[in-house]
């Protein structure tokens, strides 16, 4: 699972051993050590909510996708899902949890082998 924050947004990339693990498991965590401190960053399924979701507490940025989506993501179509989540002060959290495609276009050092196959012709 890889992240990509930018301002008040949120991007999750899942690739598809990612995703299995998801289906099996309702949770995924990946961790950055930072000398003394880890930044810890995880999705988690939820049954009670109806969006995505997200929460920071202590060094752990969470984000909870609920049950309906998680259960059928994993054998669809369905590249991610997105949810604008108010905070106070009016302003908005963006959360967005996607399938990790192939780059066709570009040769980049990352090993893409587990990620999904990349439905348009050229990277975004």
């Amino acid at each position: 699972m890889k992240i990509r924050i930018k301002g008040n947004s949120i991007r999750l990339r899942l690739t598809r051993s990612d995703l299995d693990r998801f289906a099996q498991e309702a949770y995924l965590e990946e961790k950055t050590a930072f000398g003394n401190n880890t930044f810890i960053y995880a999705l988690q399924r939820s049954d009670s909510l109806q969006e995505l979701s997200a929460d920071y507490t202590g060094n752990k940025m969470m984000v909870y996708m609920p049950k309906v989506f998680a259960e059928k993501w994993q054998d669809s179509n369905e590249v991610g899902y997105s949810n604008k989540l108010s905070l106070p002060e009016g302003k908005e959290l963006f959360i967005l949890v996607e399938k990790d495609f192939k780059c066709i276009d570009s040769e980049l050092a990352e090993d893409q082998s587990d990620n999904f196959d990349n439905p348009l012709d050229k990277c975004e």
